[in-house]
């Protein structure tokens, strides 16, 4: 019997790609599942694998996750049907390319908006209930590599994943004292149709700078998806990473030549130069709070002077 058997997640994005993944990996550890979907298609298809592999049905919860009353609503509406809530997977995004000098308005509202604002409405509307709860509890917010290696054509969405990146680093220390786990996953390459989301933008969000989509040059994109991790492998190590209460979660193996150009960058644009001991002193002190934060201790602002 895993840890896990019968604590209760909600997963944004659950029933196609990525998110689909990680609903079939927390089955695999005996959660019980709340899984948002916007395309029936793919709930169908979901569905028919539960169905397939003598698993409990999920609650199916139809949502929009720019939608912040019909959050909160959903997540009053998980709560009602399982009695209480365990974990929360904001998996959720959208992956839209294009010149970053030439956005409009809408490119940013749209990506940023479901990136982003998407994990926001999900920490917002779930977090009272995994207060509430008890056992075994885990905030996981799925970002991408893009939250460390930025690129020429991937500008909002990579701003979108650095913003996850940062929120839940710094999450992570506030729920340390209510005995909830909070894990950063950046996957990359993934057996997906993640290419494909400029296809699908909102009539709201129309108006893009990005100009007409190359449907052509975009499905050849595509292609190279085919090269990507499964995602019910993906999932699994998301769940395994979960499970150690990982801050940090990378899937794939095959960066370590970009992290050690990103830490011999970073080393090389520091002033070389002695900093003065008020100041030295003060990232002591931040470094101290932080440690402090892990082990469980809410921080003020007193703690950082």
């Amino acid at each position: 019997m895993s840890e896990w058997t019968g604590q209760v997640a909600f997963i944004t994005g659950g029933v196609s790609g990525l998110g689909l993944g990680i609903a079939k990996a927390c089955s695999d550890a005996g959660m019980r599942l709340a899984l948002s979907w916007r395309n029936e298609a793919y709930r169908a298809e979901a569905a028919a694998w539960f169905a397939a592999n003598g698993r409990e049905e999920p609650l199916w919860v139809k949502l929009d996750v720019l939608d912040r009353a019909r959050f909160a609503a959903a997540a009053d509406e998980v709560e009602a049907h399982f009695g209480a809530v365990h974990v929360l997977v904001n998996n959720a995004g959208v992956s839209v390319f294009g010149d970053t000098a030439e956005a409009s308005h809408a490119d940013y509202d749209w990506i940023m908006g479901v990136n982003f604002g998407g994990v926001v409405n999900g920490i917002v509307a779930f977090l009272p209930k995994l207060k509430a709860a008890h056992g075994k509890r885990h905030v996981t917010n799925v970002a991408s590599m893009a939250a460390y290696l930025s690129g020429p054509q991937a500008g909002i969405y990579t701003a979108s994943k650095f913003a996850v990146r940062g929120l839940t680093e710094s999450l992570r220390y506030n729920l340390v004292p209510h005995g909830i786990g909070c894990s950063l996953v950046c996957p990359a390459l993934i057996a997906t149709n993640a290419w494909d989301s400029a296809f699908r933008r909102p009539e709201e969000f129309a108006g893009s700078g990005f100009g007409e989509v190359d449907r052509a040059a975009l499905t050849q994109f595509g292609t190279a998806f085919r090269a990507g991790m499964d995602p019910h492998e993906a999932g699994r190590r998301i769940v395994a990473g979960m499970a150690e209460d990982r801050g940090l979660i990378f899937t794939h193996p095959e960066f370590a030549e970009d992290f050690k150009a990103i830490y011999e960058d970073s080393l090389a644009a520091l002033p070389q130069e002695e900093a003065p001991p008020e100041r030295l002193e003060i990232e002591r002190l931040r470094r101290e709070a932080n440690k402090a934060a892990l082990a469980g201790k809410v921080i003020s602002i007193d703690d950082l002077t």
